[in-house]
């Protein structure tokens, strides 16, 4: 994305995001905030005054320019920026976006080159197009993911954070790299938009797709009863988990029971099919726990690994720091701090052979590329001054 000018008026993780996945890619990413900042940035109070690392992680490498956009005069300068720009990034509620003058019908001809990226949490049309909403909200709750995990009588479970934020993200970067390829064929750009509650549905696809071709609803799945035992977790005796990648379970049966030394159970008519094991689902678990309880992870590991049983350890992310494949996979990445550190962030997931990408500087502070970006408009002291004597920049 060397050469690609981004300008991002966006707030909170979704199209931030995409712009930080974008300025990981190369390109010049302008985060137009208003004057009292990104709210994203209050969250600093969770970890510490000083730090915020998930800030960091959807912002590093991009520059800081603090707008009232609510101003005609600081819109002028937005215009300014969209006119030099590739590509326009924003999640702010469609609502807003068009009191701001800033939504696409009010650009797509004054920019007829312009990839304008548009991130919602409901989408564009329908009565219910500016209801406020979090990842929590639409892609969690509203898309069906929560209530999925959920079986009868048990408590939903708590997200955590931002998972279909960086998700909308990576979808709405995809576009934007689609639509400027499709740019270099025919020199225009496009809408190109995506919404929690789309990923919400797409990420949770399979279930969607069951109830879209045969009108039946998900069914919850407890790991005491599960269709397939060979797809499950299991406690070991320090406490840790392990997680059988048995999808294929009658492929993967003879090598399970070999490892948990039950020989016996290859051919036990309660267990010797795929039907069988999933009728006598909730016996089985109860055995495979007892016996994957007499040893510690570190004990099954081997044994299972001899045993060409497929499987992964349940890790925490603290754990997952500490993972040499996690590290040689790539999940981590230097990146400089505003103190001058450099320091390991979560990297974001694609590579490129041909063309490695980097952090490039650290996530700014509020505004603090303003000035200088003023300046490459082309505005002296004088006008910069006055500006900030009207109170449209800081």
């Amino acid at each position: 994305m060397d050469g690609v000018t981004v300008v991002e008026v966006g707030l909170w993780v979704a199209g931030p995001s995409c712009g930080g996945i974008l300025a990981d890619w190369g390109a010049d990413v302008v985060k137009i905030e208003p004057l009292t900042g990104d709210p994203f940035r209050s969250i600093a109070w969770s970890y510490t005054d000083k730090v915020n690392p998930p800030f960091e992680l959807d912002n590093r490498g991009k520059r800081s320019v603090a707008i009232d956009i609510t101003n005609d005069r600081g819109r002028a300068i937005v215009h300014e920026l969209l006119a030099e720009a590739d590509v326009f990034i924003t999640n702010y509620r469609p609502a807003g976006i068009e009191r701001a003058g800033l939504d696409y019908p009010s650009l797509a001809d004054r920019y007829p080159a312009l990839i304008y990226a548009q991130l919602t949490g409901y989408g564009l049309t329908g009565d219910e197009r500016d209801r406020a909403s979090y990842d929590m909200g639409a892609f969690y709750s509203r898309a069906g993911i929560g209530a999925a995990l959920t079986p009868d009588g048990h408590d939903i479970p708590y997200p955590r954070s931002a998972m279909g934020d960086h998700m909308t993200g990576l979808a709405a970067a995809a576009g934007v790299s689609a639509a400027l390829f499709e740019r270099t064929r025919t020199g225009r750009g496009q809408h190109v938009t995506t919404s929690l509650l789309r990923l919400g549905a797409y990420m949770h696809g399979w279930d969607h797709n069951v109830s879209a071709r045969l009108d039946i609803d998900t069914e919850p799945q407890t790991r005491s009863e599960p269709p397939n035992p060979l797809i499950n977790g299991y406690r070991c005796a320090d406490g840790k988990w392990v997680w059988l990648l048995g999808m294929e379970g009658d492929r993967h049966w003879p090598k399970l029971v070999a490892a948990l030394g039950k020989p016996e159970w290859e051919h036990d008519p309660r267990f010797d099919s795929m039907d069988r094991r999933m009728e006598s689902s909730g016996e089985l678990v109860a055995a495979m726990d007892e016996v994957l309880a007499t040893r510690t992870r570190d004990e099954w590991a081997p044994i299972l690994d001899g045993h060409g049983v497929w499987w992964a350890k349940v890790q925490s992310t603290l754990e997952m720091r500490s993972d040499p494949q996690a590290h040689a996979a790539g999940c981590y990445v230097k990146a400089p701090t505003a103190g001058g550190e450099v320091v390991d962030m979560v990297a974001t997931p694609v590579d490129f052979g041909s063309t490695p990408w980097a952090v490039s500087e650290a996530a700014p502070e509020l505004g603090e590329h303003t000035e200088l970006v003023l300046m490459e408009l082309g505005k002296d002291w004088d006008e910069i001054t006055e500006l900030k004597t009207a109170g449209v920049i800081p």
